[in-house]
């Protein structure tokens, strides 16, 4: 019996040690500090094996293109803090329209500066690579945000090469609010601006909960349906080298995404 005063001393183990709970992959996330959604669409989506390691960064609860491009400042520390001891395979920036503001390159030179050991990703190189995947050149496009962060992101998709039929927002400025929307309201938001010709619905924002209903409105609309949730895990995955078809979360997941997968 241990008394006041007596010095600890254990005897020699040998513990039985093995690659760890998450031995398949880890994958890291960067969320603005407003989101509530996409720290559990990830938990949700993760497969067996599959870690998911979370750091947010400090920012303010209005959403404009001024406030989306102080995003990059701390970056490369927020990369730094995740599991650096572990090192994930990929770390990715999860905010669509920050990622459009800042840049794709200039958000992955950041994230390398913090992180050297991850591939780097944000949230809308996801998006692209999920549209590309599907073949979906025409896209109708729902957000939840302001109308010059829409007008920035329509540029970005025109860009990218992709036809805008049409895109709409709700004219929010918070995260919070953001947050809040119903996925009921999202599923009827995307039914009400499809378009016969659109091959394919995108819902952006990695804040919204929009995750929970893309495989009912697929059903609802005869189309693929992206979310910025759904298409960045799907193409972390993959270049995680993770090749598992999840079930539930939109038709994306059928999809093996072999241009992605890290060379053997």
């Amino acid at each position: 019996m241990f008394q006041s005063g007596d010095i600890v001393s254990s005897k020699p183990w040998a513990p039985d040690l093995d690659q760890g709970k998450h031995h398949r992959a880890r994958l890291g996330f960067i969320l603005m500090s407003t989101d509530l959604a996409a720290e559990s669409d990830f938990f949700t989506m993760a497969p067996d094996g599959v870690a998911v390691h979370i750091t947010r960064l400090k920012t303010d609860d209005i959403t404009t293109n001024e406030t989306l491009s102080r995003h990059i400042d701390h970056m490369a520390d927020a990369a730094a803090r995740l599991q650096p001891d572990t090192k994930p395979d990929v770390i990715s920036y999860s905010c669509t329209s920050g990622s459009i503001v800042i840049g794709e390159d200039r958000v992955m030179d950041e994230i390398r500066k913090g992180a050297p050991w991850a591939r780097p990703m944000c949230l809308v190189t996801g998006v692209v690579d999920a549209l590309r995947e599907l073949g979906a050149q025409k896209l109708v496009v729902g957000t939840p945000y302001l109308d010059e962060v829409n007008t920035a992101e329509a540029e970005f998709l025109f860009a990218k090469g992709f036809d805008v039929l049409d895109i709409q927002g709700l004219n929010l400025s918070t995260g919070t609010d953001m947050g809040r929307v119903t996925p009921e309201y999202w599923k009827s938001f995307g039914q009400q601006i499809d378009q016969p010709d659109a091959d394919a619905i995108f819902l952006s924002c990695g804040g919204i909960r929009a995750l929970e209903i893309a495989d009912e409105l697929e059903q609802t609309v005869g189309k693929p349906v992206i979310t910025s949730n759904q298409a960045q895990f799907w193409s972390c995955l993959r270049r995680a080298g993770i090749a598992d078809k999840l079930q539930g979360y939109g038709q994306i997941f059928d999809h093996a995404g072999t241009t992605l997968m890290p060379a053997q």
